[in-house]
Parts: structure tokens; C-alpha cells; sequence
């Protein structure tokens, strides 16, 4: 998608994580504007990586209040690589169906992503290095680890 001068520019951070796989899982997000900053993050009880990585990235898109150009910034491939290498338009192609002819994993994640992507004129994915010198994929990458050791914590005081 093209760049629109006119809508502000946001950048979204985001990282998930996940004990075991499957097993409870955290996402996070931080969005940066000029200045400011804003951080979200949240756990499930059962879940896996990748949809974790998924639902930080919808879930960041969804602090946005109107249409924004956002650059999204990950260290999930399995995200970028999506809509970088256009594995997203191929599976709605093959009916949402791998390359193998198998069906796409975490496809109402994927679906509800598209959804939400459309309200925006721009929307660029970076791949960024994991648990690398990058400091808001440090911050997400602490704020996801964090939700899941909450959820193992509450869990256990409920036993």
C-alpha cells in the first residue's frame, strides 16, 4: 500500500510468547506517535507462539481510534513474511490453503488481521532481529514474558 501524507504516521512494536507450545501465552504492543507512547499486553490460557505474535499485532492496530499509514515492527516471521513475501494473498487464493494443500493455521487470526489492516492506507511490516540490541522489541519481548508469567502466577493461586 502506498504512503498518504495526510494520515499521521504510527509505528506499533510487538512481540508474543508462549510456555510451552501450546501452553499460556502474553502479547504485547507499544505504539509510538511523535512522543508518545502507549503500551497493551495481555495473556490467554492455551495458545501458541504464532498466534500470539498474531494477536499483538491486531491487538496494537485496535488502540487505533482513525485510518493511520502504520509501520509494524516484529520479530515474527511467520507476521512479516505474511504480507512481505505475499504468503497472505496466495493462501486467499488457494482457498486458504498452504502451498501443500494443507489449511492455513490460525486462519481466523489471519482474517480478522485482514479486516482490520483495511482501515488504514498504509501498512508496512519490518522484520526485526529477536532479543537483539532493538529496544522496543526488548520492551515488547519483557511485557509478553511478563503476561504469561501473571497468568502462571493467577493460575496458581486459584489451585
Amino acid at each position: 500500500m502506498s504512503e498518504k501524507s495526510e494520515f499521521q504516521t504510527v509505528n506499533i512494536y510487538t512481540d508474543g510468547a508462549c510456555s510451552g507450545n501450546p501452553g499460556p501465552g502474553g502479547w504485547a504492543a507499544i505504539l509510538q506517535y511523535g512522543e508518545h507512547e502507549k503500551e497493551v499486553s495481555g495473556n490467554m490460557p492455551l495458545t501458541t507462539n504464532n498466534r500470539m505474535e498474531l494477536f499483538a499485532v491486531i491487538s496494537g492496530l485496535g488502540q487505533l481510534k482513525k485510518p493511520c499509514n502504520v509501520n509494524v515492527y516484529s520479530d515474527s516471521t511467520y507476521v512479516v513474511h505474511a504480507f512481505e513475501k505475499d504468503w497472505i494473498t496466495n493462501w486467499q487464493n488457494n482457498g486458504w490453503k498452504t502451498t501443500d494443500k494443507q489449511p492455513v493455521e490460525n486462519q481466523d487470526l489471519w482474517k480478522l488481521l485482514l479486516l482490520i489492516i483495511r482501515k488504514h492506507p498504509s501498512i508496512r511490516f519490518h522484520k526485526v532481529p529477536a532479543h537483539a540490541e532493538h529496544d522496543y522489541n526488548n520492551r515488547c519481548d519483557a511485557l509478553a514474558r511478563g503476561e504469561v508469567d501473571k497468568f502462571k502466577s493467577d493460575f496458581e493461586k486459584e489451585q
